[in-house]
């Protein structure tokens, strides 16, 4: 994995994290009974933002590191989801080990 597949995982690892811990203890206007003109209920009232970035990037990093290191690992790799033989993977000749 190069420099880039690296950092691209990690991209994407924590943005989808961030669109998971975004709703959690999210308070909007409406549970508060006090809206503001102009807003909508459903709009925040508390949102807590930097901590979630913050702990969203630790639980990035934990999860990135688990997951670079199974692929250099080679525990998985691309042949192995390479379920169409579309790739230049060896193909099993149905014989055995």
């Amino acid at each position: 994995m190069g420099i880039t597949s690296a950092i691209v995982l990690f991209a994407v690892i924590w943005f989808m994290t961030l669109l998971i811990a975004l709703p959690i203890r999210l308070k909007t206007q409406g549970d508060t009974g006090e809206i503001v003109p102009g807003t909508m209920p459903g709009s925040p009232e508390e949102h807590h933002l930097k901590r979630k970035f913050v702990i969203v990037t630790i639980v990035s990093v934990v999860l990135w590191a688990i997951i670079a290191a199974i692929i250099l690992s080679g525990i998985i790799s691309i042949c192995d989801l390479d379920w169409f033989g579309r790739g230049n993977c060896p193909v099993p000749d149905g014989r055995g080990a």
